[in-house]
Formats: C-alpha cells, structure tokens, sequence
C-alpha cells in the first residue's frame, strides 16, 4: 500500500512536470529563436533529404550560422517534425518530452543515493517546478537534453559502482552528452575523470571490466577528434573564451595603462595568467551569489524569466542545511555530488559573455533540489518538536506558494509581452505576409536587422531543403565568427538602413522589378506607402513592409 502510495505521487509529479513543460509551449515562449529555427530547419532537411541546409550528408557537426550545432539536438527533433509537422509544436515537444523525462530520471536517481523515497519525491518535485529547468525545457536548447543524458550517465554509473553491469550501459549516455552540447564536452570528461580517481580501488578490482568500458567510450568520441583539432572548432572556442587574445591583450594593456604601480609590479600583477585567473574565478564564484539563485537569476532574456531567481526563496535554509547534514554525515553520495556540483561551473568560468550563465550551468539544476529535499526531510524527521516544525513547514509553503504564483504571473502573462523581442518575434509575422503576396513580386528585401532572415524565411515558408541546397543564386558570405545568406531564390537579406544597403539603391541595382520591402523604423523615406506594420508583443514596431 505505502508502495502504490509513492508510486501514485510519482505519477502526479510526472503529470505536473509535463503540463508545466507543454501549456501553451506553440505561444510561450512567444517565437521561435534562430538557434531553434535552425535545429528545426536542419532537422527538416534531414528527414526529407538526409543532408543538412549546406547539402552535407548526415554531418555529425551542423554549420548553421557558422558556430557549428552539436548533431544531437538536431536529430532527436526529427520525429517530432514528421509526426507534428515543421512548426512550432513540432519543434519543442521533443523538449517537453525529455524534459518531463528528467524528472522521473532524478526520483530513480536519488533512490539509488539514499533509499528514501521522500527525499526521491521532493527532488523530483522541486525539479518539476524549477523556474531553472522549466524555462530550458519549453524551448529548443542543446543543455537540457544534455542534462537528460548526464543524469541517465549517473544514474547507471552509481548503480554501476554497485553492480560491474552496469557499468557499460552508463557509458552511453555519457558519450551522447558529449555530443549533444559544448558545456558537456568539457564536464563530461573531467567528471569521468575524477570519479575514476575517487574509486580507483573500485576499478582496480575489476580492471577487465574497466578497460573494455575505457576503450569503449574513447571509440566512441573518435567521430569527434577531427573537428576538435580543427580551425573550425578553435574559431568557436575564441568567441567566448577569456583567453581570447583579439580581446585579451587590450583589456591588460588598459588594466596596465590605468595602473599607477612601479613597471615592474605593474607588468607582474597585470599579465595574462592574473587575468585569465582573476576573471576564472569571478565567473565561477558569480554563479553561487543569492542574486543570481534566489533574486534575479540569469540576466538573459532567452534563458531566464526575469524578477525572480533560479531557485526559489524557500530553499534556501532547506538547501543549506541539507549540504550541512550530508557534509557532517560524511554521506557517501557526495563523492558522486561534490564533483558533479564543482565541475559543472568550470566551462561556462572560462567563457566572457553572459555571466552568471544559467543555460552552461544546467548541469547543476538537479544537485540544488537533492540538497533541499535532504534538507526538508531530515529537518522535519530530526526535529523533536513536531508542532514547531509544522508551522516552519506552513510558513515555508506560504513563501512556496507566494513565489510560485509570482514566477507563474511572470513567465505566463508579463515575460511573452516583455521580452518578445529578445525571442525575435514577428519574424513568423513578416513571413506569413511573404508567403500571402510573394507571387506579387519579382524581388524580396528582408532586413537582417534582427537576426538571420533567411532561417525563419526557409522555417515558416517550410521551403524544400532540395530546393535550398541547390539554388543557382545562393549566397553565403562568413565572416571571422559567423555566416549569413545574402540571398537564395527570390529572397534577398541585405543590412538596410543608414549603415547599410539604402532603400534607393536596390531599387536602382533591379530596374523593372517589382520589390517587396521588409525593414525597421526609419529604414525608408517617409513618402514611402506603408502597407502593414508587424508589432513585438508589448506593440513597439518590430517590421514596416512596404514596396517600390
């Protein structure tokens, strides 16, 4: 009966995960982003044609826009596009599906840490509810279904460290991580690493079982060893990394010109080994402040509902005093969880752009729920004084209950109309238009004032991937980080505006030709006949479309 009983809550938990995850998942987040387009487009193409947009046969590396995608993503969104078709749905149930699936995944893997099926069901709970890992599974990103294999990685490696048996299947998962997101790439390896080391006696034991499991994950990744030493791949790591020296070497030069120290302190205080140290550290330690868990979380727009935290505000006591209780126990799980916590802020400390990140950090998501859920279960199972626990617990879920309503009303009614335009909304908008009057037109302008036109014009036209990769005008130009399409088809994609293509001068460079014209404000003479504006959500003007 007690068995049925958790089982029954285990079922509701997954029911409240999964309509967190898919209400209204085809309007919130208000539009499809690039990179969700793009996993989407290229997911599309595989399926009818099994090349990529760049007519590359089943590439185990997507260039997109340069910044070349991990193929995981990509290939686990096609059944999602073939059963729900090329279009919102279609794109993110995939990550609905495995989102949910996390969940259950945490509850078997706190089963196997401590055999509390309270702690398994708070854990998987809070997870369930987590703003954290809501917001990156309603939406397209490689980090959460990076986190869904990492946790199936664990949950076999511990059930492994147990049983030899299972120590093979936990490799797969583990190597699909790798393949699913950058931040993986270098966490996956070192955790693997330093787990080896911790039960090195462990593995002596059954070092046959050991070296077949090594030689197996090294087959593995050889796929992958031509692009990490390739250009392609240092061009990537440079974009974001510290060490980056195009950036590097001016920010220690200003450090050093606004120094008043002696030449000789200067130079030994201001070099490249301080900096790349200093700015280490002040990234990894920014991803552990009260501001960032429990205020106002991650400050992009895409990766967090802004005014609230990462966590919520009743965990905190909870979460410390569960680190306390498992520290002092000296509880053997934390030789899995000590590692797991302090290597996951490694790769995201060595990059320059949005810090503290919470999309790089996602791996850690579930550690702050097993910690609070030991919290709350051992407070109230270790406290004498029942009553006065009971009203600390009430008190807790008033404060639960209150943060919640307030992340709900956030992310439910303010975030879509705040924040439609960092989801580059009216996009699908401007196309839908497109698609209604383009046989009215010889030529289509469509400013890339806003992004990268010419994905969410293939996206939303649905247009034939064979076609596309064939084009006989297809034009792409790369820069040093990144590539854009000039123009495919009917379709062209210029810079308008005054730093860019003037409106007068495409009409001038196709003489006789009927134009359509997508831009922003100001982009054309005020004469000019407006015959739709496209609004963001909160009706500032996002497209004026026009023609010559």
């Amino acid at each position: 009966m007690i068995k049925k009983y958790f089982n029954i809550l285990l079922g509701l938990i997954i029911v409240v995960a999964f309509f967190l995850r898919f209400y209204k998942i085809t309007s919130i987040p208000p539009s499809l982003n690039w990179d969700e387009t793009s996993i989407a487009y290229n997911a599309y193409s595989i399926l009818k044609t099994g090349k990529d947009e760049w007519g590359q046969i089943m590439p185990l590396h997507f260039k997109s826009f340069g910044e070349y995608k991990l193929p995981a993503q990509i290939y686990a969104s096609i059944p999602g596009i073939f059963f729900f078709g090329l279009n919102e749905l279609g794109v993110r149930i995939t990550p609905v599906i495995y989102g949910t699936l996390t969940v259950l995944l945490l509850y078997f893997l706190v089963e196997e840490f401590f055999r509390k099926k309270p702690i398994s069901l708070i854990s998987s709970l809070l997870l369930a509810i987590s703003p954290w890992h809501i917001q990156l599974t309603r939406a397209s990103f490689e980090s959460s279904f990076s986190l869904f294999w990492v946790i199936m990685g664990i949950l076999f490696l511990v059930k492994g460290l147990k049983n030899k048996k299972w120590l093979v299947p936990s490799i797969l998962p583990f190597v699909v991580s790798i393949y699913t997101y950058n931040s993986a790439r270098v966490f996956t390896p070192l955790f693997l690493f330093v787990i080896v080391i911790i039960f090195r006696k462990y593995y002596w034991k059954i070092k046959k079982t050991f070296l077949l499991v090594s030689i197996l994950f090294i087959v593995l990744l050889i796929p992958l060893v031509p692009f990490v030493f390739s250009g392609e791949a240092g061009a990537r790591y440079k974009l974001v990394s510290i060490t980056d020296d195009a950036g590097l070497i001016p920010r220690i030069e200003e450090r050093r010109n606004n120094s008043k120290l002696p030449i000789f302190l200067n130079k030994l205080i201001n070099n490249k080994y301080s900096y790349n140290s200093y700015y280490f550290s002040k990234n990894y330690l920014a991803h552990f402040t009260p501001d960032f868990l429990f205020i106002s979380g991650a400050g992009h727009k895409q990766h967090h509902v802004q005014g609230v935290g990462e966590l919520y505000w009743f965990q905190a006591p909870f979460l410390l005093f569960g680190i306390y209780l498992l520290v002092k126990k000296k509880d053997e799980s934390l030789k899995i969880i000590l590692p797991w916590l302090l290597l996951t802020f490694i790769p995201v400390s060595m990059t320059n752009d949005s810090i503290p990140n919470a999309l790089r950090t996602l791996i850690a998501v579930p550690l702050y729920q097993v910690f609070t859920a030991v919290g709350i279960y051992y407070f109230y199972k270790l406290s004498k004084n029942k009553k006065v626990v009971n009203v600390i617990l009430f008190v807790s879920l008033i404060f639960f209950v209150i943060n919640f309503s307030i992340y709900l009303k956030n992310y439910f009614y303010l975030y879509p109309i705040n924040y439609s335009r960092d989801w580059q909304y009216g996009n699908k908008q401007v196309v839908e238009y497109i698609k209604n009057h383009q046989d009215e037109y010889d030529l289509i302008t469509f400013t890339r004032v806003y992004g990268e036109p010419h994905i969410f014009t293939l996206f939303n036209l649905k247009y034939d991937p064979v076609k596309f990769q064939n084009s006989p005008n297809l034009d792409r130009f790369e820069t040093y980080d990144w590539v854009r399409v000039l123009k495919f088809d009917k379709y062209y994609f210029p810079d308008l505006g005054d730093f860019g293509t003037k409106y007068q001068d495409i009409i001038n460079t196709n003489p006789g030709k009927k134009i359509l014209f997508i831009g922003k404000l100001g982009d054309f003479p005020g004469s000019t006949e407006i015959l739709e504006k496209v609004n963001f959500l909160n009706d500032e003007e996002a497209f004026e479309i026009t023609k010559n």
